[in-house]
């Protein structure tokens, strides 16, 4: 019984602290908002055709990713139909609104129930393609530093943030404490799995997972494998960038600027909250006041955008649910 409880609060857990921890933020941005001139914004101050105009490539950064999931899959022996790796992908970022990161399972548990796909290989390729889309983003983030510098310095002085006075923390003896710990714990959870009767199962599983991540040595038609990974960054920039235009206190703000808010929301949305909800409103809308945009039109900016494209989210995981109610089971 108090096994059943205790998993019941851990699964609440999940849940509501990701949403209390969003929703605070959240309160705390907008605590003096004047919600009702929204409506202001909404029905006369902004251009709907320019938010319409950015779906096709929301929803196409989604399709690349199915594709190339896909493809990944195939060197290690699983077949996956392109219709059902899509609406995994579908169904797995509308899943992550509800439990931040439960979409990677869930794209995992589509493809097994649907095309027969073994759970532990699908769930090491999204290891890989996640590896793959953090060194691509960590290059973006690198050169977008480099190319605005002072920018981002202005940013982690108002925010408060410094990586050395977090390093300096640490001295030398700190950093081999912390190490030696870390192989202490590794190893006492080796021989603790070793002496579970459940030893046999996670090993097969972790193989499993392994066989999944070493599947990019293996990918046939490495150029289409590039042209999804690179499609998938362009259409969420696309997605995201085609929205100033939307409003005519950022249509003027330049190409740099949506990079950079770009890419400091995309690292904003690493927090565990629902679609990134919080840590990505504070993000971008202090850089955009740091590009002269006035503090409440940021506020404007941040709550609409990510509002719609959550909004876009749902639609397509709605769809995916509906598409898979009629999607046959393949036979393996």
């Amino acid at each position: 019984m108090s096994v059943k409880i205790t998993s019941i609060c851990n699964n609440a857990a999940k849940i509501l602290l990701p949403l209390a921890f969003g929703g605070a933020i959240l309160y705390w941005m907008y605590r003096d908002f004047d919600f009702r001139s929204i409506d202001d914004i909404l029905f006369g101050g902004m251009n709907w055709t320019w938010m319409l105009l950015s779906f096709p490539f929301g929803i196409m950064a989604q399709v690349f990713r199915g594709w190339r999931w896909r493809q990944t899959l195939a060197p290690i022996g699983e077949q996956a139909r392109a219709s059902t790796s899509v609406n995994a992908i579908f169904m797995s970022y509308a899943t992550s609104l509800v439990v931040p990161r439960i979409g990677e399972f869930t794209r995992c548990g589509v493809l097994k129930r649907y095309d027969g796909v073994s759970f532990p290989k699908a769930l090491g390729t999204v290891v890989t393609e996640r590896a793959i889309d953090t060194l691509l983003m960590g290059a973006v983030t690198l050169l977008t530093l480099l190319m605005q510098m002072k920018v981002f310095s202005t940013f982690f002085s108002r925010t408060g943030t410094s990586m050395d006075s977090v390093l300096n923390k640490f001295s030398a003896t700190g950093y081999l404490v912390t190490a030696a710990c870390a192989v202490a714990v590794m190893f006492l959870l080796h021989i603790l799995l070793k002496r579970l009767s459940i030893y046999n199962k996670v090993k097969a599983t972790l193989g499993g997972i392994w066989q999944g991540v070493m599947s990019l040595k293996s990918v046939k038609n490495i150029p289409l494998f590039i042209f999804y990974t690179l499609g998938i960054w362009l259409c969420y920039f696309l997605h995201y960038y085609l929205t100033f235009f939307c409003f005519d206190f950022t249509s003027g703000l330049g190409l740099q600027c949506a990079l950079v808010t770009f890419v400091v929301g995309s690292i904003a949305v690493i927090v565990p909250t629902p679609n990134g909800a919080g840590p990505w409103h504070f993000a971008v809308k202090t850089m955009l006041i740091l590009y002269g945009v006035a503090d409440n039109n940021a506020l404007y900016f941040v709550l609409i955008v990510h509002a719609v494209q959550t909004l876009l989210v749902v639609a397509l995981g709605i769809y995916a649910w509906a598409a898979l109610a009629f999607t046959k089971k393949a036979g393996r």
